[in-house]
């Protein structure tokens, strides 16, 4: 099984590239929401002047972000720079979309997106609302067409796997493992438990804490009240992000998302929500990734959080190290 990474874009994002190149992972994947992180493609470009093997990607990707022929330069910019090296994650919108007050996109405007993104990395003409467009980068400039970057769909349910399978190279998960996937890329978060740590240990809750907080966000976006209400410490989570107006509520709901927590979840999330991460003990986890290699997992996108990132790297490697996957 494929070890990856998933990496926040800011400034120590190329270095935190380098060591994930040395302790052997496959690929560096970063993050697109722009409300929230840096910028996905700067951050990719600056990884890759620091690296020389490591495979890069975008997890995930939100077409309603850039024009399609934008994206597709990008790519070729990418490729140009580092022939082979870049997979690209598209996705209908988490965060990336919830933190400009808007729902996911529909699954087929993510299919007519994806079409058009294929047609112009082969160099041909696409129409794109209402209009005729096309890469006219002249040699030299961008990497030479037919460009073929595998584009791998992130989906959340069972309902948009037919059109995932149907338009993509892969199929990625967040946190669950959709069902009927095979060969999926997982993105998932947790910590290795030390001699004597449990969910609630402060080191582990500064590793998973950010991870924990997401269910409360994710409940909330997707189900509303009554779904956050189910969870251990969600009514109080709801009663404080309620206090906020309606119209810029969905500012403080990913508040923090997967990076830090705020006082607001700290006071209210639930360690022993920790067990819906991928945090154990080296027996415990390696057990997880062997049952995940069985759900038909192929590669595990590890994106560790809090302080001590490097540490967390390092000892998740060792987890899923050459000799276990």
């Amino acid at each position: 099984m494929r070890l990856s990474c998933g990496i926040v874009p800011g400034p120590n994002a190329p270095e935190t590239a380098v060591l994930a190149e040395q302790l052997g992972y496959h690929r560096a994947w970063f993050y697109d929401s722009p409300a929230l992180y840096g910028d996905v493609w700067i951050a990719i470009a600056r990884a890759l002047d620091r690296t020389e093997r490591i495979g890069v990607g975008t997890a995930v990707l939100v077409p309603s972000l850039r024009h399609v022929v934008t994206t597709a330069a990008a790519i070729g910019s990418i490729e140009a720079q580092a022939p082979g090296r870049l997979a690209v994650a598209i996705g209908s919108g988490f965060t990336g979309r919830a933190m400009f007050g808007k729902p996911a996109l529909g699954w087929q405007s993510v299919r007519e997106y994806v079409t058009a993104l294929r047609a112009l990395l082969r160099g041909e003409e696409a129409l794109v609302d209402g209009a005729v467009c096309k890469l006219m980068s002249p040699d030299g400039v961008i990497a030479k067409r037919p460009i073929d970057t595998p584009l791998i769909l992130a989906v959340g349910g069972p309902r948009a796997l037919a059109i995932a399978s149907e338009i993509g190279d892969g199929i990625m998960c967040a946190g669950v493992i959709t069902p009927g996937v095979r060969d999926a890329y997982l993105l998932t978060f947790g910590t290795v438990l030390r001699d004597g740590e449990s969910f609630a240990s402060p080191r582990v809750q500064g590793a998973i804490g950010p991870a924990i907080a997401v269910i409360y966000h994710g409940a909330y976006q997707a189900g509303g009240a009554a779904a956050v209400d189910a969870l251990p410490g969600g009514p109080g989570w709801r009663a404080e992000i309620e206090r906020f107006p309606e119209e810029t509520r969905h500012l403080y709901v990913h508040e923090g998302h997967i990076y830090e927590l705020t006082d607001r979840d700290r006071r209210h999330l639930n360690p022993a929500l920790g067990a819906a991460t991928l945090t154990g003990t080296v027996d415990q986890l390696r057990d997880r990734v062997a049952a995940y290699e069985a759900q038909g997992v192929a590669e595990i996108v590890y994106a560790p959080i809090g302080p001590d990132v490097p540490g967390e790297l390092r000892a998740m490697r060792e987890v899923v190290s050459p000799t276990h996957g």
